[in-house]
């Protein structure tokens, strides 16, 4: 990495602020205010933290949205309680990231316990860490921060191959895999050509679940200190929504069969295999990227072409397994 972006690799932990605020979350609209008027509040603060009796961080508040507010409402039922945060290990290249991907104008850094350690803000890079100097357009600010990131990133084509062929040869083994799966069921297909038809449209819904799934992942583990318990929590939270997206799905597949070629057993085994199917990519849009985090490997690079083999194996056996059971 050049010496003039080197600092990037370095805990941003040191250059977040320690004066931001935070209210709780049974607290009043009138009480809130009341609170920021008796202790005071940092410099540029933007965003108001809401936390709960043991100061674990619960949501975040707007100051638009704290001003506006009815004074006896509760800050808990106003409060956004999805909030993206920074954990404590995270370094400024990480920080740099959150900001273009999300635009906000600042990060709370957290321990494992959520609790809130400090607060990154956009004045602090373009102050103190990055040297950006005084701009009045917060976008020259995002775009100075996407281009150094892309330079911390740059790497030879020879490098870019070695880091991201070898993820890629998953795919050659899954493809490989099946086409044996095919080959094996060649007889159920031979006696529901209708299987042939609807392969590639079973195979696209999973894969778009997978991908769909780990991206989401992905997204998460960036803000997260991921635990067996946050597994286990996001786990049965991809489980409901796979059920939903893949009864919807594979209703929606059935009835274009029966109206199509007006037959009802196909028409139920696709259908069911595109249930089953989109609750195996969930678990491994869910799964790969947290195992490859967990394994200190890159899940940005790694975990499509892993999640999408093991996608397509998955949905390939459920798919002619519950023929050939069926029909």
């Amino acid at each position: 990495m050049p010496k003039e972006i080197a600092h990037l690799d370095q805990p941003v932990l040191p250059y977040a602020r320690k004066d931001f605020p935070e209210l709780r979350q049974e607290f009043t609209v009138q009480q809130a205010l009341e609170t920021i008027r008796r202790q005071g509040v940092g410099e540029k603060v933007v965003y108001f933290y809401v936390v709960d009796e043991a100061e674990r961080l619960k949501g975040v508040l707007p100051t638009r949205r704290l001003l506006i507010a009815p004074p006896e409402q509760r800050l808990g039922e106003i409060m956004i309680s999805h909030v993206v945060a920074l954990p404590h290990t995270a370094t400024i290249l990480e920080a740099c990231e959150l900001f273009v991907m999300h635009r906000f104008l600042a990060f709370p850094v957290i321990d494992e316990q959520r609790r809130i350690l400090g607060v990154v803000d956009i004045g602090l890079f373009t102050q103190e860490v990055l040297d950006l100097g005084e701009r009045e357009q917060k976008d020259e600010v995002f775009e100075a921060l996407g281009f150094h990131i892309s330079q911390a990133r740059a790497a030879t084509p020879w490098q870019a191959f070695r880091l991201r062929f070898p993820w890629l040869l998953s795919t050659i083994a899954s493809g490989t895999v099946c086409a044996l799966l095919a080959s094996a069921f060649a007889s159920t297909i031979a006696r529901s050509l209708i299987l042939a038809f609807f392969v590639t449209l079973v195979l696209a819904l999973g894969e778009s679940v997978g991908i769909q799934s780990m991206a989401m992942t992905v997204q998460a583990l960036r803000a997260v200190q991921p635990s067996w318990n946050w597994f286990k929590q996001a786990f049965w939270r991809e489980a409901r929504t796979a059920v939903c997206l893949g009864a919807g799905c594979g209703l929606l597949v059935s009835i274009i069969i029966c109206l199509w070629r007006g037959v009802g057993l196909p028409a139920f085994v696709i259908g069911a295999s595109v249930l089953l199917s989109l609750c195996g990519a969930c678990f491994f849009g869910l799964a790969v990227p947290t195992a490859l985090h967990w394994l200190k490997l890159d899940p940005k690079i790694a975990a499509g072409p892993v999640t999408l083999a093991l996608t397509d194996i998955v949905t390939l056996s459920f798919y002619f397994g519950l023929a050939q059971m069926f029909l």
